[in-house]
């Protein structure tokens, strides 16, 4: 048995839905657990009409054209789509005669769109053979809390899963399992999301609880990448990815899986593969607990623009022991979270994310010390065995010093897998290459 997962742009269209299904059919033998995420830009869509909503116009007819247009291309019965509708206009109603839209309300908009994907997706196998049935994920177990718009699963749904499952996997019942990612019910009914790498999520809890074979999640380009292939057209496949190193990967900017997604395949050891639609031969990328196979010392390179680096020094509280604890509890007051860091006794160098507001963080902390601010700066982590670094480092900076870069800080994560330097924007792209260039080629 596997799972499969497939992304918003994975089923955006009659063109893509078509391809998807194809897809699923020549894994029936496997015994596939489908997850879907809503086509397209339908999540999107949803929230702006949400925002109409509360201004008092109600307005579906750009989620009812794609869902429609998309099932008259398909030739498919989509009646359990159109009653969602109904129910989606409604709920809008209420919205715009309130005029106010809840945390709740907003979670329960957004369940629209993976619901309405998962209906057009089993329609449409069911009309070329292809037994399915759709569920929506609370069908099959999953209870989350009541933290709307960014829920966390309950213990409970390691039990709750593989018995709403039993008749599947016992060849009881052969039609394919076509859920909803991204969504799940509290303990009151209500309608909760997951957050951020959600679908994901919804994918490996699934291949987790029912002990898979691997869970899949497929995607635009051939597996992980040792970079972002459209920095660097040299770039290629990363065949074997351990889960602390795809977490920090995620971490720092590449388009992997989310790092909580990875939890509970990490429980069960559970491999993820990371698979290419356009490109199906491929083997893609396999993400497991420890690899066996003997492996260069450097695995990706990965970078995240338009960051914020901030350098805070005060010789005021040298030998002072409160000094980090000072400086850290104001990022907790201002629920700031940081990037990288670098400390010495008086000083602290950490990066944020630029669209952050800084005010009210910096006028607590310039009570105790000076502090300077960049913006336009960049993280560039490479993915490494850092019991090799001093190896690492010296190629890596050699390649950077003949092409006349200075690297502006260093941080070593406690992972042990990653090393972060901070450069300017407009020098990212030409750090990327340059190194992967020394690493790689």
């Amino acid at each position: 048995m596997i799972v499969m997962k497939f992304g918003g742009s994975s089923v955006a269209n009659a063109e893509r839905i078509r391809h998807v299904a194809s897809i699923i059919g020549t894994y029936t033998a496997e015994k596939p657990i489908v997850v879907l995420s809503a086509m397209g830009d339908t999540t999107d869509h949803l929230l702006d009409a949400a925002e109409d909503a509360v201004r008092g116009k109600v307005d579906i007819s750009q989620i009812e054209k794609l869902h429609y247009d998309t099932a008259k291309e398909l030739n498919i019965d989509i009646s359990a789509v159109s009653q969602l509708l109904c129910e989606l206009k409604t709920l809008l109603t209420g919205i715009s005669m309130l005029k106010e839209l809840t945390k709740r309300t907003r979670d329960y908009l957004v369940s629209f769109g993976e619901r309405m994907s998962v209906r057009m997706m089993s329609s449409y196998l069911a009309s070329q053979n292809i037994p399915a049935q759709y569920y929506d994920s609370w069908d099959i177990g999953f209870v989350s809390d009541s933290n709307f718009m960014s829920a966390e699963l309950l213990d409970e749904v390691w039990q709750t899963i593989p018995r709403a499952f039993d008749a599947y996997t016992k060849n009881s019942d052969n039609r394919i399992p076509i859920v909803t990612g991204f969504i799940a019910k509290d303990k009151n009914g209500n309608i909760t999301t997951l957050g951020r790498g959600g679908s994901d999520l919804t994918a490996t809890m699934i291949g987790a609880a029912l002990n898979v074979k691997e869970v899949q999640t497929w995607k635009d380009v051939d597996g992980i990448m040792t970079t972002d292939p459209r920095v660097c057209p040299q770039a290629h496949t990363v065949p074997v990815v351990t889960y602390e190193e795809a977490q920090e990967l995620a971490m720092f900017g590449a388009q992997v899986l989310h790092p909580r997604s990875m939890v509970p395949c990490r429980k069960t050891g559970v491999p993820v593969r990371v698979k290419n639609s356009y490109n199906i031969q491929s083997q893609g990328s396999i993400i497991v607990e420890k690899s066996a196979e003997k492996r260069t010392p450097v695995i990706a390179i990965t970078s995240v623009k338009h960051v914020t680096l901030i350098d805070i020094v005060s010789t005021r509280m040298l030998g002072a022991c409160g000094f980090l604890a000072h400086i850290f509890n104001q990022f907790l007051k201002w629920n700031i979270s940081i990037d990288v860091i670098a400390t010495s006794e008086v000083s602290v160098s950490l990066t944020v994310n630029t669209k952050v507001d800084l005010s009210g963080l910096l006028a607590d902390i310039q009570r105790v010390a000076d502090v300077h601010i960049q913006t336009g700066k960049t993280i560039v982590t490479t993915i490494c065995d850092v019991s090799q670094s001093s190896k690492i480092l010296s190629k890596g900076f050699a390649a950077l010093d003949v092409a006349g870069i200075n690297v502006e800080m260093i941080s070593q994560g406690a992972s042990k897998v990653n090393i972060s330097m901070i450069v300017s924007d407009s020098e990212a792209d030409k750090v990327v290459k340059t190194l992967h260039k020394a690493y790689f080629e």
